[in-house]
């Protein structure tokens, strides 16, 4: 199991910004030649010539020996060369687009820990120079440091990302269940009836983001937006722990965010958050050794979640988004529409679910 230990960098020198900026510059340096490199061996190749595209190794080789004039540690080449051919790959036979300054967050990325760097109490020290943390957790004992990298945010700040491999967590003995049913209303429908309710943070001061954009304020755009992505993210961690803390397994529907941003509800599905909830929940779970499931939810919302039918009563299409309460005219079931959902979510990943081995089916 990887995990990935964020801690901000005390960047408040001018001395500790310039000597960051300066590596960042050099790593779109060696990006764009290795852009440069692959597109000439594509344009060969398109041109009827028997020629192969670079790989990690060629690219590796061809950097050699510039790391005293960049000004960068040799991990860095070697990890600027495989975040290439991997980007790469993603985008075959393209080649990824070249790296700005204006464009690009900067990064300053290492494939190895234990070579280059040395962390201790005072913070971490990369090429004899000392760069002072926020350490806000240790780093766990048990674990094994891999890769890592300098990186920025959107108003600038530095950050250190140190990827972590820690030995699996043993699966623990399933006893609570729960499904759940997200929302742009309510963020998460629980199916035992609880709910979590949507902050709307980017709702609540899109007026203000509205002002400064008229205004030509940039950076006041930049700083308010960064803001609403740390209280959004912060809301979310503190909402996936305690559903991890309170149940075994947790099973989720489909929803597609991807989709529905090409819609009238795109800032509401951006200001909520599905994907980041969910992959939350994923590897909190897998550290804590219980299990995660993304299932279907196609017809949750209009199946019986008591009888299972369809019955003539269920709301449907778009007229029907606005009844939040679901009546069965089948059974005479009285409940709310998303409880409905989340008790269905969760009877369909219990029917995923493999038998257990050792009983006989009855």
């Amino acid at each position: 199991m990887f995990l990935t230990y964020r801690y901000r960098i005390k960047d408040g020198s001018s001395s500790t910004r310039r000597a960051l900026r300066a590596q960042a510059r050099s790593v779109n340096f060696v990006w764009n030649y290795c852009c440069q490199i692959d597109r000439e061996a594509y344009d060969r190749y398109k041109a009827g010539r028997c020629i192969r595209r670079p790989t990690h190794f060629d690219l590796q080789n061809l950097c050699r020996g510039v790391t005293k004039e960049l000004g960068i540690h040799s991990d860095t080449i070697d990890a600027i060369c495989s975040k290439f051919t991997n980007a790469r790959d993603a985008c075959f036979p393209k080649t990824p687009r070249f790296r700005s300054f204006k464009k690009n967050l900067d990064f300053i990325p290492f494939s190895n820990f234990k070579r280059p760097a040395k962390i201790d109490v005072r913070g971490i020290t990369v090429m004899k120079r000392t760069y002072h943390l926020w350490q806000s957790r240790p780093l766990p004992e048990n674990g094994k440091p891999k890769s890592w990298e300098f990186s920025t945010d959107s108003r600038g700040r530095w950050y250190i990302n140190i990827q972590i491999e820690l030995p699996d967590t043993e699966k623990k003995v399933i006893k609570t269940n729960v499904g759940v049913d997200l929302g742009l209303k309510t963020l998460a429908t629980l199916s035992d009836g609880t709910k979590v309710e949507t902050p709307a943070f980017y709702r609540k001061s899109q007026e203000q983001i509205a002002i400064f954009q008229r205004r030509g304020q940039k950076v006041r755009v930049r700083s308010l937006s960064a803001k609403i992505a740390n209280q959004r993210r912060h809301f979310l961690h503190e909402a996936s722990t305690r559903l991890v803390l309170a149940y075994d397994r947790i099973v989720v529907g489909d929803v597609s965010s991807s989709k529905l941003i090409k819609t009238r509800m795109a800032k509401s599905v951006h200001d909520a958050g599905w994907t980041m909830l969910k992959n939350f929940l994923s590897y909190k779970l897998i550290a804590a050794g219980g299990s995660f499931e993304i299932v279907s939810e196609y017809m949750t919302s209009q199946t019986c979640s008591e009888c299972g039918c369809l019955p003539l009563s269920r709301p449907r299409g778009i007229a029907g988004l606005g009844i939040r309460h679901f009546d069965c005219s089948d059974c005479g079931a009285s409940l709310d529409r998303d409880i409905n959902a989340a008790r269905n979510i969760l009877r369909v990943g219990a029917e995923r679910r493999p038998p257990v081995v050792g009983i006989s089916p009855i």
